[in-house]
């Protein structure tokens, strides 16, 4: 339970305590300053508490922004402050020098609440302050002033705000016009009905799984209604964050669920239409497997991105700007939202395709769009690098050390480099990267399957990796490191798996692939969160992405093509096992600030 300290004179009539109430609050009434503070120091250190003076005229909605979003320790409105456990020392402390003698820290301000703002910001702590918009809050200083903020409060349709506030502000052409219409008033009768958005988004994988199923029929109506339970599917994903918007219930876990569902959801589906098209005689596995290597390399490439500007100073670039012109026109922001294809148009396109065409059309149109969106974004944000002056920051070098997931063979030569990489230029790091990943693409590619050669590009590439990760990461382009780290760790899986043509083989490199990429998406969102990388001893266990590229080809070399079939299987389930209990087991019982993941463009 929380709860609301009323401040300043009452006023009759008033339905700000039953609104509180409606909130989840436990209202107290507070006689003067000296009441207040004593109440306060009454309220249990681990609940959230609000100081709201009780002459407030605003919505519902503007209180409960203010009030409820479990993201910010500290947040205000117009006459009202809250805060969570974390900022409750804070609170104490301006409220303690509201109580002072002469602690008042602005005369002119009438509202306690909004003097324990001023305090606050005066100690240099950070307050949250929602958009309000077109929705009222204030506190007015007469009759006068009062029956204009009701008169304003009438004029404004909270409901509709809230329900506009529900969808995101920028996302795909599909979404917003094909799904959001409807989906935030789904997201209204679940809020109304108590359901959660991580409910919502379990449906919504359970829904994908069941398309998948579908898929794998291999029959015309198995694909059809595939489709159908696919875009049946988005509907409930766009519904859960619609949910958590509309009903502020944000939550760590819920973004972790939300993401990864996304990642599990889209590459269940393409299990499943390789099983579909086995059903008719026809492979796919490589494509599938060639499909979720192209479409992880994209995210990783957003998140290096993001991750290594995350708090740049100096961030300004030509093509930065021109990028931002190009949004003020409005056909423009639609075209390249579009040519991008971000979730909503990839699964519109994925859902028609099966429908009406076959598994191998549909990853073949899926690759060539897939690899025009990369190409597009990844130049785009290569001339951003290259025309930007920015320094980039301690934490954003370690954030891109950690996305690089190199393991213990890595870091132990990358000692052993230290001083050398230091002498090195500013592009070296991303091309000795980029340069081990192609000599070993290259030599396991040699004709043949087993033999020494795909060993020794391991070798070389667990060098060549060591030597681009032996300095901080703060090079203009370093954040194309961890994107060139995995193309290469899962490209070389796929090329062993397709030169073995056995049954089997690329199934196995299908999960394996999919194990080690849920570990990666899953140290994606733990950096987001605030809550740090995997803890060393996982990256130790499952080897780094240089120690299991080594292990995949020295097992290629020394089996024959079954036994390296079956060794990729056990594999697989190995590295899930161990990042999947890890994961789950952080996820449940962390403590990291509820954040709300706004979704990936790709």
């Amino acid at each position: 339970m929380s709860t609301a300290i009323l401040t300043g004179q009452p006023v009759p009539g008033s339905s700000l305590e039953g609104d509180l109430r409606s909130l989840g609050y436990d209202v107290r009434v507070a006689a003067d300053t000296a009441d207040a503070e004593t109440l306060l120091a009454q309220v249990p250190g681990d609940q959230r508490v609000a100081v709201v003076d009780a002459r407030f005229v605003g919505h519902l909605h503007a209180l409960r922004l203010g009030l409820t979003d479990p993201r910010f320790p500290l947040a205000a409105i117009p006459g009202a402050v809250t805060a969570q456990s974390a900022g409750r020392q804070a609170l104490t402390r301006a409220m303690a020098r509201e109580n002072s003698a002469g602690g008042g820290t602005a005369v002119a301000v009438d509202s306690l609440a909004d003097r324990i703002v001023t305090a606050l910001d005066h100690d240099g702590t950070d307050v949250h302050r929602p958009e309000l918009g077109s929705l009222v809050a204030a506190v007015p200083a007469d009759p006068q002033a009062r029956n204009e903020a009701r008169q304003a409060v009438a004029a404004v349709d909270d409901e509709a705000v809230r329900l506009k506030s529900a969808v995101k502000s920028r996302d795909g052409f599909f979404t917003t016009f094909c799904i959001s219409p409807y989906s935030r008033y789904i997201a209204r009768w679940c809020a109304r009905r108590g359901l959660t958005p991580n409910q919502v988004t379990t449906a919504s994988l359970i829904t994908a799984l069941i398309a998948a199923g579908c898929a794998a029929t291999g029959t015309r109506g198995g694909f059809v209604a595939a489709g159908v339970l696919l875009i049946a599917s988005f509907v409930l994903d766009c519904t859960d964050g619609q949910l958590a918007r509309y009903s502020l219930q944000y939550s760590t876990l819920g973004a972790w669920l939300d993401a990864t569902f996304d990642r599990a959801k889209e590459y269940a589906y393409y299990a499943g239409l390789a099983l579909g098209a086995a059903r008719g005689g026809d492979d796919v596995w490589a494509l599938a497997l060639g499909a979720m290597i192209l479409q992880t390399c994209r995210h990783v490439v957003d998140f290096s991105f993001n991750e290594a500007n995350h708090d740049a100073t100096a961030n300004t670039s030509p093509t930065a700007a021109l990028s931002d012109k190009l949004d003020s026109v409005g056909w423009t922001v639609w075209v390249r939202r579009m040519i991008v294809l971000p979730i909503g148009e990839r699964w519109a396109m994925i859902a028609v395709l099966t429908a009406v065409t076959t598994p191998r059309i549909t990853f073949y149109v899926l690759l060539v769009g897939c690899a025009f969106a990369a190409t597009y974004t990844t130049a785009g944000r290569v001339l951003r690098s290259l025309t930007r002056k920015a320094r980039r920051t301690d934490r954003a070098a370690q954030a891109l050390a950690d996305l690089a997931d190199s393991g213990p063979l890595a870091q132990g030569l990358a000692g052993a480099f230290k001083n050398a990489a230091s002498r090195l230029p500013g592009i070296a790091a991303p091309a000795v990267a980029l340069l081990g990943g192609l000599v070993l693409l290259g030599l396991a590619a040699q004709p043949g399957f087993g033999g020494p050669w795909a060993v020794v590009g391991a070798v070389v590439y667990a060098v060549t990796s060591a030597l681009a990760v032996a300095r901080p990461l703060k090079g203009a382009l370093d954040w194309l490191v961890p994107p060139f780290f995995r193309a290469a760790e899962y490209g070389v899986v796929l090329l062993l798996a397709a030169k073995a043509e056995v049954n089997g083989a690329l199934p196995a490199a299908f999960g394996l692939v999919a194990a080690v990429a849920y570990h990666h998406y899953d140290t994606v969102y733990r950096i987001r969160g605030n809550a740090g990388a995997p803890p060393a001893w996982l990256v130790r266990a499952i080897g780094g992405h240089e120690g299991r590229t080594l292990l995949v080809t020295v097992l290629a070399a020394v089996l024959s093509a079954s036994q390296f079939s079956v060794a990729l299987t056990v594999l697989a389930v190995a590295v899930a096992l161990v990042v999947l209990v890890e994961s789950i087991r952080f996820w449940v019982s962390s403590g990291a600030p509820a954040v709300h993941d706004e979704g990936e463009p790709a």
